[in-house]
């Protein structure tokens, strides 16, 4: 007789994923940093910034405790940066109740987690029973058992959750909860899935039916807008003029050169802040999920006699961009960087 879980545990044991640097059994704080870090992002970015965070912040004190500027850059470059904000707010509440949550309920109670993740941090971060209903288990269940529905929608989310609690077993959860995930990540993935390595293949509904491909239901793509603005390099000698972005927003906490995005912001601020013809012109595209950013970069060659006056007038700093970059910039800003030199 198949048993789901009992087949995809034996593909496990053998075939996933048991040397990820979060996959530590004593340290829900680990686990949680790599589960953050992984909602909208790859694993193999994940492991770019994981070690480097954990290393600045090894313990949950560390990091609730410490402040969004010395967090930011740590999270620079990997976007989506209310997780980071939410992240650091909880690590706070934590580090003052001086323990971590110890049911479903009390880790959901924390900004920025979802029943799903507080399942994983049940599971994995804690060894206790926990159910997750991340992308991978949704492309999973929904080719293995051919489910046609759109997974947006509330009604069918609930009944995929009651799926996912019926399949997921008490014994060794964690291994399962970490088994479902490797699956969909490398053998189940969204494009071209791996069914001849599969465990499941002789018994996925969507793979007998030639559905792999079409599943999960996914909605016809709205097309992205393309919006433009301009970033004023202000240059002098090595260093460039930074302003830090309010903490709410897009990229929230972060510095970044200054951007304007109404075409007639340009003449007026040259106007008022005298600056004189554009040295050097930039370009580059940088994409959000909501929409497609055209930035045009104008440099400027400052004179050190304007240095003060354009640091008030801009509120910004003075900083050569690679101190921007360990201060906390944006990939856009660092796509700028790269453009000017050429």
């Amino acid at each position: 007789m198949f048993v789901f879980s009992d087949a995809l545990l034996e593909w496990f044991d053998v075939h996933g994923r048991h040397d990820l640097p979060w996959q530590v059994s004593d340290d829900p704080y680990k686990v949680w940093v790599s589960e953050i870090m992984l909602q909208q992002t790859q694993v193999k970015t994940v492991l770019q910034y994981f070690d480097r965070f954990i290393g600045r912040f090894p313990t949950v004190q560390d990091l609730g405790t410490a402040t969004w500027d010395e967090v930011a850059p740590y999270w620079a470059g990997l976007g989506y940066y209310a997780r980071a904000r939410n992240l650091h707010k909880a690590a706070g509440i934590v580090a003052a109740q001086n323990h971590f949550p110890e049911t479903l309920e009390e880790w959901m109670a924390l900004p920025g987690i979802g029943r799903s993740t507080a399942g994983a941090l049940m599971s994995l971060g804690l060894r206790q029973y926990g159910v997750i209903m991340d992308g991978n288990v949704k492309r999973v269940l929904s080719r293995f058992f051919a489910i046609e529905d759109d997974l947006s929608k509330p009604v069918h989310e609930r009944a995929m959750w009651q799926l996912a609690e019926k399949l997921c077993p008490v014994e060794r959860n964690h291994d399962y909860t970490q088994a479902i995930m490797d699956l969909g990540a490398t053998v189940c993935t969204p494009k071209k899935p791996l069914c001849l390595y599969c465990p499941m293949q002789q018994h996925c509904k969507a793979h007998q039916q030639g559905l792999e491909n079409e599943l999960p239901f996914k909605k016809a793509k709205k097309s992205v807008p393309v919006r433009s603005a301009q970033v004023l390099v202000l240059q002098c000698g090595e260093q460039w003029l930074w302003q830090q972005r309010p903490n709410s927003g897009l990229w929230g906490g972060l510095w970044c050169l200054p951007i304007l995005e109404e075409a007639h912001e340009l003449e007026q601020m040259r106007q008022n802040l005298g600056l004189k013809q554009v040295a050097q012109k930039v370009g580059i595209s940088h994409s959000f999920t909501h929409f497609t950013w055209q930035l045009e970069g104008l440099i400027f060659a400052i004179d050190p006699d304007l240095q003060e006056h354009l640091s008030i007038e801009l509120g910004g700093i003075w900083m050569e961009p690679t101190d921007a970059i360990r201060a906390g910039i944006p990939t856009a800003m660092k796509k700028l960087i790269s453009a000017s030199k050429l």
